[in-house]
């Protein structure tokens, strides 16, 4: 149980830290583009990217490691954990997979949120 406590305190922080990151960058670069969204992605695959290099050179608790990496991080973004888990695929010679795992992520991940954008419109329809 411990260890779910570990990552929903995390959550709460990346959550709220995703919220402040977003609506800065949004307060300053109004627009159409998600500035907000974007900073958020790169900002969570860097630091996603540096602390795994010390999580790797350094002995820490699966509690702080779950704390970071899931709670913080996994509210933050996801696109970190997406990031990171493509870059591994990549450091291990599975060059194969890291291209599955990018194109069908994002094409099907686009696709997908037509499609349930366009079911959700359906739907509507059918309930009036």
């Amino acid at each position: 149980m411990p260890t779910l406590i570990y990552i929903a305190i995390g959550g709460a922080a990346g959550a709220l830290l995703r919220y402040s990151i977003s609506g800065y960058t949004y307060k300053y670069f109004n627009g159409f583009f998600p500035w907000g969204t974007l900073a958020v992605n790169l900002l969570g695959c860097f630091a996603i990217g540096f602390l795994w290099n010390v999580f790797e050179s350094f002995a820490y608790s699966p509690n702080t490691r779950v704390f970071i990496f899931i709670g913080i991080l996994g509210a933050f973004t996801t696109f970190s954990t997406f990031g990171l888990e493509s870059f591994n695929l990549i450091r291990e010679g599975e060059i194969k997979y890291a291209i599955i795992n990018i194109l069908v992520s994002n094409i099907a991940g686009i696709a997908l949120v037509f499609i349930g954008y366009i079911a959700s419109k359906y739907l509507f329809i059918l309930l009036r």
